[in-house]
């Protein structure tokens, strides 16, 4: 899965960011059960959110 999504969902992958793109992989499998509507999963990520703050300077370090 990790590797079709390489190359179907991302064009390049740099290795400064690989991290965040295995995480997100790891999360869609691991909440990607066909009984999870889109609202159920919306509603867990921004429970998780909460509290949690990104910054621009992080987001691009």
């Amino acid at each position: 899965m990790l590797k079709r999504g390489c190359n179907g969902v991302y064009l390049h992958w740099s290795k400064k960011r690989m991290r965040r793109y295995v995480n997100e992989f790891v999360f869609r499998l691991n909440k990607g059960n066909v009984r999870n509507y889109t609202v159920m999963r919306l509603d867990h990520i921004i429970r998780n959110a909460v509290g949690k703050r990104l910054t621009y300077e992080e987001l691009i370090s």
